[in-house]
């Protein structure tokens, strides 16, 4: 009876928190309190197996934050202990950024050149299967979990792809992720061509290098800046990149539950490339921060975007640490572009809808048919 008591606190105040936001009355608190001490001692008399009380409750609190948002969720003190995050600099996995949506992992966006990128694994896949194991019930720190192992280990995903009917299998290799934010090289001559995978620390510094060198070769008066596949990252690198191709106006606003803690960013005076002409591809698994750059560059005109539609990912989550070494992830508020158009769910149109053409397509090779039409633009 104590370890149910102590359950019984726990979710009240987990349910106090949600169910406060829908003006609950504490009568009806306290009689969803005592439905689950019900269902609770249902199972601990009934269930076929027994149960283990502490992971019953993880689950039970991270189910409370799951159904705010696909983004909000449960860190035991060991999964936030080694938790990975975007602005790592290396790691071990497959790579690949994943979420959860409707109780199932999704591929927010695979890592350039990770073992999950070669062997074919693509942006809005869902993992239904990790080696034996079904991922459906599971939550995101426990599929992410039975992901990582010993790097050089193999591992067998089984996924749904939208549009295919048969599940697909791949074998990855484990290995160490080199996570580079920022790649460039010259294109037919006279365009600069920058790929930026994820927003790091150090993107935005990067980035101005890269611009620096390109601007040596005064053969180079166009640009293009490729968001495809990059999951986001800083939101503060989000912001300053942006600034670098804009000469005024908003970049981004975000909108919390107090109002005393929305909040505005503006572009600083000066452009970067003096006003070249640019193109900024986007796709699927350009999510958060990349949205807010190709978001707030269509909104001033500053560039043409070509590609798919982004991920929809308008919101801002905080690691909140607990008193037990753990830690929720929780969304405390959402971005807006400057137009009051809000990124989440609908992300970001671009204004050439170019599908990849093959499942064979990869990014900047010569299967990139998304990259070929925006050359193609540019010399016309």
């Amino acid at each position: 009876m104590k370890v149910l008591n102590k359950i019984t606190i726990i979710f009240f105040f987990s349910l106090f928190y949600k169910f406060s936001l829908i003006s609950f009355s504490m009568a009806d608190i306290y009689e969803k309190i005592d439905l689950f001490s019900e269902v609770l001692n249902k199972i601990n008399n009934e269930y076929v197996e027994d149960v283990d009380q502490s992971d019953a409750m993880d689950a039970a609190i991270n189910g409370v934050l799951q159904s705010l948002d696909p983004y909000s969720s449960y860190m035991s003190p060991d999964t936030y202990k080694n938790m990975s995050t975007e602005t790592s600099g290396e790691f071990g996995g497959l790579g690949i950024e994943v979420g959860m949506e409707a109780g199932v992992v999704k591929v927010i966006s695979p890592i350039d050149s990770s073992p999950a990128y070669e062997v074919g694994v693509k942006a809005g896949d869902y993992i239904v299967k990790i080696n034996d194991i079904q991922v459906q019930g599971k939550t995101l720190s426990e599929a992410v979990d039975l992901m990582r192992g010993p790097v050089g280990s193999e591992i067998e995903i089984t996924i749904r792809r939208k549009g295919v009917k048969k599940s697909l299998i791949f074998n990855i290799t484990r290995k160490i992720i080199q996570v580079a934010s920022v790649k460039s090289e010259i294109k037919d001559n006279n365009i600069g061509y920058i790929r930026l995978t994820s927003f790091n620390e150090n993107s935005t510094d990067q980035i101005k290098l890269k611009v620096k060198e390109f601007k040596k070769n005064k053969n180079i008066n166009k640009y293009i800046l490729d968001l495809r596949n990059n999951p986001g990252g800083l939101l503060s690198q989000a912001i300053k990149i942006s600034d670098l191709f804009l000469d005024s106006g908003e970049i981004v606003s975000t909108k919390s539950r107090r109002s005393s803690e929305n909040r505005k960013w503006f572009a600083k005076k000066g452009d970067l490339i003096d006003g070249a002409t640019m193109i900024v591809l986007i796709n699927y698994g350009s999510a958060s921060a990349s949205e807010i750059v190709a978001g707030s560059i269509k909104d001033h005109k500053r560039a043409i975007l070509i590609g798919e539609n982004s991920y929809g990912k308008g919101s801002v989550q905080s690691i909140i640490p607990l008193k037990n070494n753990g830690a929720i992830r929780l969304t405390v508020s959402k971005y807006y572009l400057p137009s009051g158009d809000s990124i989440s769910d609908v992300g970001v149109i671009p204004d050439f809808q170019i599908e990849e053409e093959s499942d064979e397509f990869r990014i900047n090779t010569e299967t990139d048919n998304q990259l070929k039409f925006a050359l193609k633009l540019l010399k016309s």
